[in-house]
């Protein structure tokens, strides 16, 4: 099945070059850690690449979509040393963390790297990746420089350019956070430039527009359950008032009977007459105060049951603290995943640079970030 182009990229360069190179960013992140690491200690660090080759309408296209790290990576001579162990090593974590990936090329990087690999690496090269348009990424540590070669026509051809793309890749995740202490990657540094942000910046704009949406949505609807509540409330107190006055009158009408009863113009059976009606309109007002009493009641019940429907909105966070693992939910941004993890918003700038975000919230429900 043929991988579709990505969409969300940068070019880096200049991509006239054949075949295309597309490179996953948490790919490119894991570069720069590696980089970082190696000008600190002054030792040359490496990786082997793992991806995919296509072609596509008479276009060759290579999807660099992993890295694992080189073990003990030395140099002698200017010959970099990778073993039968060590390329053993790469495979077996390559099978690991990217099941279906192949080891299609290396990257090498260290303090002031003379950017071409010279006829020894060229012959390495061809030894461990005999196929064509295998990659090999060589980057100066110290300026931060990087050039791609491609191997065809019997030689490692320099690439103008290239591209960087976004997608989710929990494979690269996975490794990443589980070779963090194990390898001693350090956090990455801003060193992205305004195309970097840029890119970023459009994905984490339409990621906030649909969180607006769904916000408005929400609040939408917690504003109807509340308008309805206050309608029945003042249907109920109109109903109430009108029967309250329905009583009262009754009351006055039974009032008046005593008064005729206590007159001594009245005959006795005309008295008892207007015993049993009062009799009969006390019973009736009681009968009516109870059903007033059992429709407040009523009312009091429905109100607590609208209460208790109105949604209360939260947010849930799934975290792996044994693992240094946060995954995220929705609602999530990078201030809130900081005050839950760590108590406070100090953590924001931290959380980016380990997971190559670039000041802000480029993530995704179910997206694992690496906390420092």
């Amino acid at each position: 099945m043929e991988r579709q182009i990505p969409k969300n990229v940068r070019q880096i360069g200049n991509v006239s070059d054949s075949p295309k190179i597309y490179v996953e960013d948490y790919v490119d992140t894991f570069f720069l850690q590696l980089s970082e690491k190696s000008e600190k200690e002054k030792q040359p660090e490496g990786a082997f690449l793992i991806g995919e080759m296509q072609k596509q309408d008479n276009e060759e296209y290579i999807y660099i979509y992993g890295a694992i790290k080189i073990k003990e990576l030395k140099k002698e001579g200017g010959e970099y040393l990778i073993n039968d162990k060590i390329w053993k090593c790469g495979c077996e974590e390559c099978s690991q963390y990217f099941e279906e990936g192949e080891i299609i090329g290396w990257f090498v990087t260290e303090h002031d790297l003379q950017l071409a690999p010279g006829s020894i690496n060229v012959k390495l090269h061809k030894k461990l990746f005999p196929k064509k348009n295998t990659v090999l990424v060589m980057k100066d540590s110290t300026n931060q420089e990087d050039v791609f070669f491609v191997h065809k026509l019997g030689d490692l051809m320099e690439i103008g350019g290239h591209y960087t793309y976004y997608e989710k890749n929990p494979c690269m995740q996975n490794y990443m956070i589980a070779s963090r202490k194990k390898n001693g990657a350090v956090q990455t540094e801003n060193v992205e430039d305004t195309a970097a942000q840029s890119f970023r910046s459009l994905v984490r704009e339409r990621g906030g527009q649909k969180r607006e949406r769904r916000t408005g949505s929400l609040m939408y609807g917690i504003s109807t359950c509340l308008v309805l509540v206050l309608i029945v409330m003042g249907v109920s107190m109109m109903n109430n008032f009108s029967k309250m006055k329905s009583l009262q009158n009754k009351i006055n009408v039974v009032a008046e009977g005593e008064k005729q009863t206590s007159s001594p113009d009245v005959k006795e059976t005309s008295g008892a007459a207007a015993t049993v009606e009062k009799n009969q309109e006390a019973a009736d007002t009681e009968k009516e105060s109870a059903e007033i009493t059992e429709e407040n009641e009523g009312e009091e019940q429905t109100e607590d049951k609208n209460t208790e429907s109105i949604p209360v909105s939260g947010t849930a966070v799934a975290a792996d603290e044994n693992d240094g693992i946060y995954v995220v939910e929705k609602g999530d941004t990078l201030a809130i995943i900081s005050k839950k993890m760590y108590g406070d918003v100090n953590h924001v700038d931290a959380i980016s640079r380990m997971n190559g975000l670039q000041n802000g919230n480029l993530i995704y429900i179910g997206q694992k970030l690496i906390l420092p």
